[in-house]
């Protein structure tokens, strides 16, 4: 997907996702962030949309500034759904004024800028849009195309440089000796295969023989492999191979409120 393509589906999902929480229980607790309650979720989207828009507008090098303008969400419920609009449209707006090789500070090691921030932020409302329908008790859905979008999100975030280099207890966990992981969408075109090497996990966009293999709806896939819902909980998800080397990777993959 391109930057348009993917801050229009922040738009779009943000709006859904406002719509849900309007005037809900500020305390309702997030059954899928144990340490959250529903105010937390929605300042958590809110809050990182307007700060990536501050990185990305005002081209910052150091996230530092971005962090001290943190703009939390009101405390009113009622107030929710416009807040989350206006952030994301606000979010829109910034890279629609920035180009995809426009320099701005990403954590990924990677300096991928522009393009990391507009695919994070449509994985953040992916999965923090299911996240509110945990809460809320209603039902959950994602386009194939974007089931697809933000797998390759979570899993390009997992495996980069920068996210083993900031939680080493996640990068020990994910040192191998060459075991293969095989995520299949079945609904769209999407496929990954996880290599866990000692240093790294190496991340291929490829169909090959793997260690365990796990197919299904793209949005089954990032339900169960961004820990939103068991995965035995899922019916549609076809797993065939080593069940405890998927359950090593789900286990660690406690990314769960970020």
């Amino acid at each position: 997907m391109e930057t348009s393509a993917y801050l229009n589906g922040v738009v779009e999902q943000t709006s859904t996702f406002a719509g849900w929480v309007d005037g809900a229980d500020a305390k309702a607790p997030v059954p899928t962030c144990p340490q959250w309650t529903l105010a937390d979720l929605v300042d958590h989207v809110g809050s990182t949309q307007r700060m990536v828009a501050m990185l990305v507008s005002e081209r910052m090098s150091d996230p530092g500034e971005a962090f001290a303008r943190y703009v939390p969400a009101p405390s009113d419920p009622t107030r929710w759904a416009a807040w989350l609009t206006d952030g994301a449209s606000e979010a829109k707006q910034a890279f629609e004024s920035a180009a995809d090789d426009t320099p701005v500070w990403d954590p990924s090691g990677g300096a991928a800028g522009v393009p990391f921030w507009s695919r994070r932020l449509f994985g953040e409302a992916s999965v923090h849009r299911a996240d509110a329908a945990a809460t809320l008790g209603v039902p959950y859905a994602l386009a194939p195309e974007y089931g697809v979008a933000a797998i390759e999100d979570w899993l390009d975030t997992m495996t980069s440089e920068g996210y083993w280099e900031n939680r080493p207890d996640f990068a020990d966990a994910m040192r191998g000796d060459g075991q293969t992981l095989h995520f299949h969408a079945t609904d769209a075109p999407g496929e990954w295969v996880a290599r866990r090497e000692p240093d790294m996990v190496v991340l291929d966009r490829t169909h090959t023989k793997a260690d365990v293999a796990v197919r299904g709806p793209a949005a089954d896939l990032l339900l169960a492999l961004s820990r939103r819902r068991p995965v035995d909980a899922l019916p549609e998800l076809e797993i065939h191979g080593d069940r405890a080397l998927l359950d090593h990777w789900i286990g660690h993959m406690d990314w769960v409120t970020g």
